[in-house]
């Protein structure tokens, strides 16, 4: 009985055999294994010539999946370069929510792991689409790629609508990383071309062809269009360079020390910085002191000396009151930049020991080691005895324990005035203006948000010598964007990371960045253009030989061939005589013998 006459049941189990038998591909078992749970042969099957790669559900599952890979990546990217103000982030929880944890690294290790996750489905996609395989998603990687995208989104979502100025961070952070990120980009479209070249010539549909060829074209010749439109400081002529930015220490070095302490201002004119920021307030008996925040108990132990104070304004305590408090055991047991363990024993005493500093106590450290000062002077509230005066009262402070012309004056305040009574003063201004009002103010100086930063701008500003001084950057990348957008200082928490940096992380001329982009450009066209011909010639069953034995890669029975086409197929098999007559009975167990031809 010919062969095409046995019964669809016994084909299935010859099969079966065949494939469990004489199969040996644990690369692709393991593939489809991990990818659709599918570890036995039988249950995976070969995309063939004219048929799609998927059924419409799978299809439609590999089509989330690319969605999610790009949400999930740009969710990471957008997290990963926030790094310079996750203690912003986190001290905003803390004021939200009444408890401090390190929300911002959590929601970086689950981002991190969620696209780690979706990176190495889409990884096995792909080189299954390479084997040539059918597609089959196993429903938990379903579930897991629905719970990534919908974690993207939402996190995208919240972060935008309560931090929307990150964005402006990540636009800055492409004039470091766009070069890279193009790099990566143009190669990882290499190596999709050989699954989409594969699947493109085996179509037998025109109109699916050109809708592919069509969309991978449109991307790839996008994005050799890219650099056109990019634009960084790092990329400039040799020699343009100017020196590296001063760095003042905000708040001193809260990452060795608790913020706004003695120490903490120490240990920043220890690491090399030029200056020393910090803010100051008015206690209720008139004392300039040290306080960032409108309340004691993010950073004293107010709610243990004063428990029902703890929300009263930090100026509405006297000087006396505030030295009953601590101001450094909240570092060691919160320790907000995760630095505390590596800090030496004798550190982590000194600092279970800081109190509130006055200012005078802050201007004689900065007057013995010579350093500039920098500080935004809070008004008291309404009904405080020094609401009026709470400026003459500070000028005083400062005229009696530094030289004034270490004092940059940021208050914008009865600004004339301070600068009739101390002309030596430098007048610092927290908002940009035309050149015009900025002279007419005595303004020397600008402090600005890192994410106004402008190489065009500071170098107008720096022409008519006002220089600019750039808050808070305290990543390596940043302070490499504002060395080369020419900003002469930079505020920051990392004072001993950044004053290490000899030269910016990157740099490079006009002439080798367009030799880069070029390189890159024509190496991935010729490959991906190598890796097309190559299917077309196998795929229009153009011979390959071994030894003598002619084999064509797609043959009429190539439905049923196992994926060892080189060992045999099923239309090479014979029936041994002696079974053909043999009943189709379930009760005979019988499997026909296969010998070659």
């Amino acid at each position: 009985m010919p062969v095409t006459r046995l019964k669809l049941g016994k084909l299935k189990v010859v099969r079966r055999q065949l494939l469990q038998r004489y199969e040996h591909q644990p690369f692709v078992s393991c593939l489809a294994g991990l990818y659709g749970c599918q570890w036995r042969r039988y249950q995976r099957a070969k995309a063939q010539p004219g048929e799609c790669c998927c059924s419409k559900v799978e299809c439609g599952s590999f089509g989330l999946l690319i969605l999610t890979f790009f949400l999930s990546f740009v969710f990471l990217y957008f997290w990963s370069e926030a790094q310079n103000d996750y203690n912003d982030f986190d001290w905003f929880n803390f004021g939200t929510l009444g408890f401090w944890f390190p929300w911002s690294l959590v929601l970086l290790v689950v981002a991190a792991a969620l696209f780690t996750y979706i990176a190495l489905l889409l990884v096995l996609a792909v080189c299954l689409l390479s084997e040539g395989q059918r597609l089959y998603l196993h429903w938990s990687h379903k579930t897991g790629i629905v719970v990534t995208l919908v974690f993207s989104v939402t996190a995208t979502a919240i972060l935008s609508d309560l931090w929307s100025k990150e964005w402006k961070t990540l636009l800055l952070s492409l004039q470091v990383t766009a070069p890279f990120l193009h790099l990566a980009a143009v190669s990882l479209m290499a190596i999709l071309s050989w699954p989409i070249a594969l699947h493109f010539f085996r179509m037998n549909k025109k109109v699916r062809q050109v809708a592919v060829l069509g969309l991978f074209l449109s991307f790839l010749f996008s994005l050799y269009l890219v650099p056109l439109g990019m634009y960084s400081p790092c990329i400039k002529e040799a020699g343009t360079l100017g020196p590296a930015p001063h760095l003042i220490g905000h708040r001193g070095a809260p990452m060795l020390a608790p913020e706004n302490t003695v120490m903490s201002f120490e240990k920043a004119v220890e690491a090399g910085g030029e200056g020393l920021e910090t803010d100051v307030t008015i206690s209720y008996d008139g004392i300039p002191f040290l306080m960032h925040d409108s309340t004691l108990k993010r950073t004293t132990n107010v709610a243990e000396v004063f428990p029902n104070r703890t929300h009263l304004d930090a100026s509405m305590f006297t000087w006396a009151e505030l030295q009953q408090l601590n101001a450094g055991k909240w570092f060691l047991s919160r320790d907000p930049f995760g630095t505390v363990s590596v800090l030496p024993e004798a550190d982590r005493s000194k600092a279970q020991n800081q109190s509130i500093p006055s200012l005078a106590q802050f201007l004689e450290v900065a007057a013995r080691s010579g350093k500039l000062v920098l500080f935004d002077l809070r008004r008291p509230p309404y009904g405080h005895p020094y609401s009026q005066s709470y400026i003459n009262t500070t000028l005083q402070v400062v005229q009696d324990y530094i030289n004034s012309s270490q004092v940059l004056w940021l208050p914008s305040e009865d600004r004339d005035l301070v600068h009739a009574a101390d002309p030596e003063l430098q007048q610092t201004s927290g908002q940009k203006a035309s050149i015009q009002e900025l002279m007419d103010d005595h303004i020397t100086r600008l402090n600005l948000h890192y994410s106004k930063m402008s190489q065009q701008q500071i170098s107008k500003y720096q022409s008519v010598n006002i220089t600019t001084n750039l808050y808070v950057i305290s990543q390596p990348w940043l302070y490499t964007l504002s060395w080369c957008a020419g900003a002469q200082s930079v505020t920051t928490n990392s004072i001993h990371i950044l004053s290490n940096i000899n030269k910016p992380l990157f740099l490079m001329t006009p002439e080798e960045y367009s030799l880069m982009w070029i390189v890159t450009d024509f190496v991935s066209a010729f490959l991906i253009f190598a890796i097309f011909i190559f299917h077309w010639w196998r795929e229009r069953g153009l011979p390959f030989w071994s030894g003598s034995i002619q084999t064509h890669e797609n043959g009429p029975y190539s439905k049923f061939r196992t994926e060892m086409s080189d060992v045999w197929s099923i239309s090479s098999v014979n029936v041994r005589p002696d079974l053909r007559s043999a009943p189709s009975s379930p009760s005979t167990p019988h499997l026909p013998t296969i010998t070659e031809e």
